[in-house]
């Protein structure tokens, strides 16, 4: 079996690449964290039109008629510019909300007990298979309360209530949607690691860059030995769509993410934890995003439940894991 990137999947990330820097450069990325990072309806708007949200509906129900690998690259792609919004919720709601697919709508997700994020500028919010709109909606809104985000570009909001405990997404779209997380994570941790590299290249100490150092040459080693792996797990886990394989793809990104940051934030030095560099915005994107969608607790238990179920059985099979039953349902 071949794992290797189609031409056509490579011209896909390339081309959602060159539309994000295009449409979402460092200038409007600061504008975004000025306005709290509410979701730019004109952005929103260019991301329906290019088929952001579209991408896995079938072509006869006006969507782009591709898959989940395909979606994975495009979502990577996203948290390496550190998109703000609600992505994943609208993604997924295209073709059950009205406008979402078309990026007219502005979906957001109810996941467990935890704040959910964009509450105040959503055009609907998915609380289990439900999705609420119009009067529904605004009485949701009206009864949580804001609550404070280590993120400035995710607003976040409490529920109380029988909707705090909602599971988000019904069925096979909660694993997709983990995985959808997973890959922002793990483009996030590619972008900070090359912002790291770049950095160590240009900074100099002693008359010589700091990447010449043997402890910054680690540190940046480290980074991409994080990162690959997770790449690894993210793409074979939307080629099979398996819920336990999907939740060892969320670990590594997460990891990935959260550490990368942080040895990103390492090799800056002083000036990295600074609020004129960007690299503090991936380590709080990544802590939020590790909570959500199958955070570590609940990926870990999958994972054991999935690894404990692949015993060896009388003549050499194994047992098959839970994913083998549901894979057919996440890709």
């Amino acid at each position: 079996m071949d794992f290797q990137l189609s031409d056509d999947q490579r011209a896909l990330r390339s081309g959602m690449r060159d539309l994000l820097d295009a449409v979402f450069d460092r200038d409007r990325l600061r504008a975004a964290v000025d306005r709290g990072g509410a979701p730019d309806r004109a952005l929103w708007r260019e991301l329906g039109a290019a088929g952001f949200f579209a991408l896995r509906l079938p072509e006869e129900a006006g969507g782009v008629g591709l898959g989940l690998p395909e979606a994975v690259l495009l979502f990577e792609e996203a948290g390496r510019a550190l998109l703000p919004g609600p992505l994943v919720a609208t993604h997924l709601a295209a073709g059950l909300v009205r406008g979402a697919a078309e990026g007219e709508a502005v979906v957001t997700a109810v996941d467990g007990g935890l704040p959910v994020a964009h509450l105040a500028a959503a055009d609907a919010v998915l609380v289990g298979a439900d999705a609420l709109t119009g009067e529904e909606l605004r009485a949701f809104v009206a009864a949580a309360r804001p609550v404070r985000s280590m993120d400035p570009l995710t607003p976040l909001h409490q529920v109380e209530g029988r909707a705090a405990a909602a599971e988000a997404y019904p069925g096979a779209l909660r694993y997709e949607g983990a995985l959808l997380t997973a890959a922002e994570q793990l483009g996030s941790a590619a972008r900070t690691t090359e912002t790291a590299v770049q950095h160590a290249g240009e900074r100099e100490q002693f008359g010589s860059p700091i990447g010449s150092f043997q402890a910054v040459k680690h540190l940046c080693a480290d980074m991409l030995a994080r990162t690959e792996p997770a790449r690894a797990a993210v793409y074979a886990a939307a080629v099979t769509g398996d819920p336990v394989e999907i939740a060892a793809a969320k670990l590594l990104a997460d990891d990935a993410a959260v550490r990368n940051a942080r040895d990103c934030l390492q090799i800056h030095g002083g000036m990295g934890f600074t609020w004129e560099a960007d690299v503090h915005l991936h380590l709080k994107r990544a802590w939020l995003r590790s909570a959500s969608l199958l955070g570590r607790a609940a990926a870990e238990e999958l994972l054991a439940a999935g690894l404990g179920a692949a015993r060896p059985l009388p003549g050499g099979s194994a047992a098959p894991g839970p994913g083998a039953r549901e894979a057919g349902g996440g890709g």
